[in-house]
């Protein structure tokens, strides 16, 4: 078995990723900031995004390899994974708008937390062999 559907899902990830630490970097050399943000809001909102992805993103892709190494159906990993990179996607896009409540947070954040339970749960499932 080849977890290609897995494999795809953490190479768009790796690309949002990679986008996500460009937009840190250009922000530091516009603001000459070398370390933290410096007291820039923008930069300190870029940061965030970055760091939250890094903070959620490997544990959920993580979970999703494992899924499909123990059968999982393609479909049903690449449902979780479109919606994780959706969310993510989102989660940024209202983070880099505000540092205060934001649609995109709010929604990028419910569904990586979904994303996350519904692995998890499916993972204990497949464990137990119930599923």
């Amino acid at each position: 078995m080849s977890p290609r559907a897995s494999l795809a899902i953490a190479a768009l990830h790796a690309l949002l990723y990679l986008a996500l630490s460009l937009s840190v970097v250009l922000r530091r050399r516009a603001a000459r900031v070398g370390l933290g943000h410096g007291g820039d809001e923008v930069l300190a909102r870029r940061v965030r995004a970055h760091a939250n992805f890094g903070e959620y993103v490997p544990l959920a892709l993580l979970l999703l390899s494992l899924l499909e190494l123990s059968g999982t159906a393609a479909a049903g990993v690449w449902g979780y994974g479109l919606t994780l990179l959706a969310a993510r996607l989102l989660h940024a896009w209202g983070l880099f708008g505000s540092a205060g409540v934001s649609t995109g947070r709010l929604m990028g954040t419910t569904l990586t937390w979904a994303v996350l339970l519904g692995a998890a749960v499916h993972g204990l499932l497949r464990a137990a062999g119930t599923v």
